[in-house]
């Protein structure tokens, strides 16, 4: 099993990342403001415009199967460094004929949306019981939705088609957002619907941020077993677009991040003051908010659970491994479907 190890975050402008024996340097202004061994890592994250790295330091991260991106501030993301493709050809080559397939690509597909909806609804009763005796039409409304939920999740097993999943997902995606408002406890913060591009409200820029972290955690994971993070089932292939890893992310979206988002808003962990408004009307995190997320994010991914597949104890850094595995065996055979990851 892949020991979960961390995510290394750059977002000191002006570093410069080198190799340095078995391990990284980041410098700045000609001085190592720090060294860490690489075999201790994961990922490493650049977030920032004048971020860069050797090309020594790239082939290091390459063999050591570390996946080294790097991002502008806001979190969007601009490129990745590999080394030569590694993983089994024959695998690849499946996962490409499957994605063709659209029978066989909807199968994959129903089973990532399912485990999203049932994850959704496990964060929804969650807050419902959390709130019943203190706001009773709080957690009416939160119950409803969840209601609402798992009947569109019965449709699932009669889609004929991708499209028509893509219509189930976002339908429960609109009704989810719209109730979202009841999850936050704190009045202060306001969320009127989902925004990305560019996020206009602080819950928004949280969101938006926490996406871009788990969709380089999966494309990592989906990198390490040897599948094509660009050749996605649901997500339509698209130049640029890592379309696997929005499809394994949607099973972890309710999970991993936007528990966060919700933890670190009602805990009075962040505040507004920690959110900049731009003159476009755009919303991002300050500088210093944004280490704060990057911590919280870590020590989540710590958290012990059992695989509900696998019923194993691990880390919930390890889950996208795990599922990125159990996916490549799917389609090598050895399963018979792929079992999405559903929290309990």
């Amino acid at each position: 099993m892949r020991q979960h190890l961390n995510t290394l975050f750059v977002t000191l402008e002006g570093a410069y990342l080198k190799k340095d024996g078995a391990a990284i340097a980041i410098r700045h202004e000609k001085e190592t403001k720090l060294r860490v061994p690489l075999h201790n890592l994961e990922g490493i994250a650049c977030y920032g415009w004048d971020i860069s790295a050797s090309a020594q330091l790239m082939h290091a991260c390459a063999q050591a199967n570390v996946a080294l991106s790097f991002h502008n501030p806001y979190g969007k993301f601009l490129a990745s460094s590999h080394g030569p493709q590694s993983g089994s050809i024959l695998l690849r080559r499946e996962q490409y004929h499957r994605a063709d397939h659209e029978p066989a690509a909807l199968a994959i597909a129903a089973n990532c949306i399912t485990a999203k909806l049932a994850n959704t609804r496990t964060v929804l009763l969650r807050a419902s019981r959390d709130h019943g005796d203190k706001d009773p039409i709080r957690a009416d409304k939160l119950r409803q939705c969840s209601d609402t939920i798992a009947q569109r999740i019965t449709m699932i097993s009669r889609c004929t088609s991708l499209d028509s999943l893509r219509g189930i997902e976002g339908d429960c995606a609109a009704t989810y957002f719209a109730n979202f408002n009841h999850l936050i406890t704190k009045p202060v913060f306001q969320f009127n619907g989902r925004s990305k591009r560019p996020p206009l409200d602080p819950v928004n820029a949280l969101l938006s941020f926490l996406y871009v972290l788990l969709a380089h955690d999966i494309r990592s994971a989906c990198e390490s077993v040897g599948l094509d993070p660009q050749c996605g089932f649901l997500h339509r292939v698209r130049p640029g677009r890592a379309s696997l890893a929005h499809d394994l992310m949607e099973e972890f979206r309710p999970v991993l991040a936007d528990r966060l988002a919700l933890s670190l808003i009602n805990r009075q962990q962040l505040g507004i003051q920690d959110f900049d408004q731009k003159e476009n009307g755009a919303t991002q995190l300050k500088d210093d908010s944004l280490k704060k997320v990057l911590t919280a994010w870590q020590e989540r991914k710590q958290d012990e659970i059992v695989h509900p597949f696998l019923q194993e104890k691990m880390t919930m850094g390890l889950v996208p491994h795990i599922q990125a595995r159990l996916l490549a065996r799917h389609l090598r055979g050895d399963h018979d479907t792929y079992p999405a990851f559903i929290w309990k």
